[in-house]
């Protein structure tokens, strides 16, 4: 098989199943990672090399298109209304269920302390590729406005993954063998977080003095060209240094926003149509990483133990809450939209085998199978929980949507 005719098939065939998917009323996402499972089961010994080498940097980017859009979607008196909650859903949903799934890997298992850790920091990440785009669509469709529901989500799941892999990295190191410093790689994630927000608010603040003073000779399509690319290079330092580089591409569009609306109104539009393509590519290539001879290994088992830490997860999102004038509709709601998991487990599954650590291959089985069960599950229960849990309001949040709606 040809790099152009897996192309096609990947295009096409995830835009027909996203089509047929939302048809019958699941997430078109859902149609398209069912498209790369069978496009990955059906022809995986003769796809061609040269698209596993692209499809880290395919993924990459089209993560970088959805996190620049929610960046654009956040606006300052938002987050300031759910900056505390964000912060307690980025740690406490994600550490109750890695310390139940090592307590579940050491005893019901039996892998060593550091390996059960390992393989439970790599379940314990919520999906971004998931969460982002279901909760763009909530806010533009207006529901959960009047408390700011999904703009929780957006921020919660974003730092939720700065933090998981940091943890996922540490563990990975003492199950080598490693003499690692535990207090300080815990206190890097702070570090990493700052090194990853900070830069992102710089380059932000020259885009915005850049667009502005340049707004009339530069074309919308060459502004986004230029947002990628600087986005692509923040997160090729990112992975170099080990900083929270998708964290600060959030950031760019957040401060595009705050300082430049007229700007990022024309962004966040290019961008979405962009979306339509990176969508397509990003849900098709996590379908094609799912084995499914793999997931049939962990058998029955998995599922059991995978339940287990989603309800320690949906603990930690009811403490999380607590306090925070949620109702118990939205407080369930939270707790569905922070179900599916995919992209961490699906870009990470693969290496504690690859590093040779005992287990490894059962490690990623039980990535393959966390994909399988909580992706369809949570992507299933925010489309359909989403209209029901959450009031909607139908009036316009800010000048942003008119401005919107001036640019096209």
């Amino acid at each position: 098989m040809t790099l152009q005719l897996i192309i096609v098939l990947i295009l096409v065939g995830g835009w027909l199943f996203g089509r047929l998917a939302s048809r019958i009323g699941l997430p078109g996402v859902l149609g398209m990672t069912l498209w790369g499972v069978f496009i990955g089961t059906l022809w995986r010994d003769s796809i061609p090399s040269e698209l596993w080498n692209l499809a880290p940097f395919l993924k990459s980017l089209a993560l970088i298109v959805i996190l620049l859009r929610a960046g654009l979607g956040i606006n300052l008196s938002s987050l300031k209304k759910v900056g505390a909650v964000a912060v307690r859903m980025a740690f406490l949903p994600a550490m109750f269920e890695a310390s139940a799934l090592t307590l579940l890997f050491h005893f019901f298992l039996g892998f060593n302390w550091s390996i059960a850790a390992l393989a439970a920091t790599l379940l314990s990440a919520v999906s971004p590729a998931a969460v982002v785009p279901s909760m763009l669509t909530l806010k533009e469709d207006g529901y959960g406005k009047d408390k700011d529901v999904p703009t929780m989500m957006l921020a919660g799941a974003s730092l939720d993954n700065v933090t998981v892999i940091t943890m996922f990295m540490m563990f990975l190191g003492l199950a080598k063998g490693e003499n690692l410093n535990i207090l300080r790689t815990v206190l890097l994630i702070p570090w990493s977080l700052l090194l990853g927000i900070l830069p992102g608010a710089l380059l932000g603040m020259f885009l915005v003095w850049f667009f502005q003073r340049f707004y009339e000779k530069i074309r919308a399509t060459e502004k986004v060209l230029l947002l990628l690319g600087i986005s692509v290079l923040l997160v090729q330092v990112g992975d170099l240094m080990n900083t929270a580089a998708l964290l600060g591409i959030m950031t760019i569009g957040f401060v595009l926003l705050a300082k430049a609306e007229r700007v990022a109104a024309e962004l966040s539009r290019k961008l979405g149509k962009l979306w339509v393509f990176s969508e397509i590519v990003l849900f098709v290539l996590i379908g094609m990483s799912v084995q499914l001879n793999v997931a049939l290994k962990a058998g029955p088992t998995a599922l059991l133990l995978i339940t287990g830490g989603l309800i320690a997860r949906s603990l930690g999102v009811l403490l999380a809450t607590a306090g925070s004038g949620l109702n118990r509709k939205e407080k369930m709601f939270s707790i569905i939209a922070y179900l599916p998991k995919a992209t961490v487990q699906a870009a990470l599954g693969a290496v504690p085998l690859q590093a040779g650590i005992k287990g490894g291959e059962l490690i990623l089985a039980y990535a393959v199978v966390a994909i399988i069960f909580t992706a369809p599950l949570g992507l299933i229960g925010i489309r359909q929980g989403g209209p029901k849990l959450l009031h909607i309001d139908l009036k316009k949040e800010s000048e942003w949507e008119d401005n919107m709606l001036d640019t096209e």
